[in-house]
């Protein structure tokens, strides 16, 4: 049984025209007109248990849509959706014991209760007994190092410390998916890699598949081996971390410090992005030239420092919507 299995899934949303004047008001009324928007249009795809897949896309591609079909939320205009065997059209209840949400811009947690009665409400929800409540409450307070705001009403915690107790709400149930939708939008360097480390350890030990939307590409390429691409509601890519990397990544940055100035022209498979006083900043095509052409170009004994580094996944992903490779 796979973990996740979507079949020519569609929604699509009405929203009343506008009329204006006295006469169109009373025929809005009587006749209203509707404008349709297909914000997912016919996409078919399937996770097996224990995948960390990327489901992304630039605002408006239908990723929140998405999610919120395979969670129950939204019912799909068509289409069929199996969650462990489970329809959430059908029997949405049953679901929520199968999964765990955490939406990075939408809390669940009740701010006036500490984060420590919240896992004990959350538990309760979910009928866990209370000794493995402790249990796990415990557990999770040493991965996360909560002791010094468990007992801290949640109003009171960072946007940090309170998507770390968000996470920690939605897996006191120990559900076999979770979905994540943005969950660490906005936060700091070191919380962003403490929830990334949790993930893959959670994803290893405890075999749950990850279904992860996100607009940080550090997400993306520390956690998933898997990327599904949708925009304007359609799947335009679902491949590998790794090939998605070997057939677009073709090209290279190269930024170097000149001990003097010099002055480039672009030459074929080198372009020059940035050329200031003493800082020189190359985009170098692998197709025509190789890191040792650029590196010439420059004269190594000019060189004071050196940095070589790949285009920007969020560059490779703007190529691929818009049909062209990098």
């Amino acid at each position: 049984m796979k973990a996740i299995e979507v079949k020519n899934l569609s929604k699509t949303f009405k929203t009343k025209v506008k009329e204006t004047g006295l006469k169109g008001s009373l025929k809005a009324i009587i006749k209203p007109k509707y404008n349709t928007k297909k914000a997912v249009n016919n996409i078919s795809f399937s996770i097996e248990k224990g995948e960390i897949i990327a489901f992304i896309g630039p605002n408006g591609a239908g990723k929140s849509t998405t999610i919120k079909m395979l969670t129950g939320i939204l019912f799909p205009t068509k289409g069929e959706i199996n969650i462990m065997g489970i329809n959430p059209q059908h029997n949405r209840k049953k679901l929520a014991y199968k999964i765990g949400t955490v939406f990075g811009q939408k809390e669940q947690l009740w701010i006036h209760l500490t984060p420590y009665d919240n896992f004990k409400f959350f538990g309760a929800i979910y009928d866990v007994p209370e000794q493995i409540i402790n249990k796990r409450i415990a557990e999770y307070k040493e991965i996360f190092e909560l002791d010094e705001f468990i007992n801290t009403p949640v109003r009171s915690l960072s946007l940090g410390q309170r998507m770390i107790c968000e996470i920690v709400a939605s897996l006191i149930h120990e559900p076999s998916i979770l979905f994540l939708d943005e969950p660490t939008i906005g936060l700091d360097p070191v919380i962003k890699e403490k929830i990334r480390v949790f993930i893959k350890r959670l994803n290893k030990e405890k075999k749950t598949t990850i279904f992860l939307t996100s607009h940080d590409v550090g997400d993306i390429e520390k956690l998933c081996k898997r990327v599904i691409i949708v925009n304007n509601g359609k799947i335009v890519l679902d491949d590998s971390m790794e090939n998605l990397k070997y057939h677009y990544l073709n090209k290279k940055i190269v930024e170097a410090k000149m001990n003097t100035k010099i002055n480039l022209t672009d030459v074929e498979g080198i372009s020059i992005i940035k050329d200031k006083d003493y800082n020189l900043k190359l985009e170098v095509d692998l197709t025509k030239k190789n890191i040792s052409d650029a590196i010439k170009l420059l004269n190594p004994d000019n060189i004071i420092d050196i940095n070589i580094s790949n285009i920007p996944l969020e560059t490779i992903i703007s190529s691929i919507y818009k049909g062209t490779k990098s």
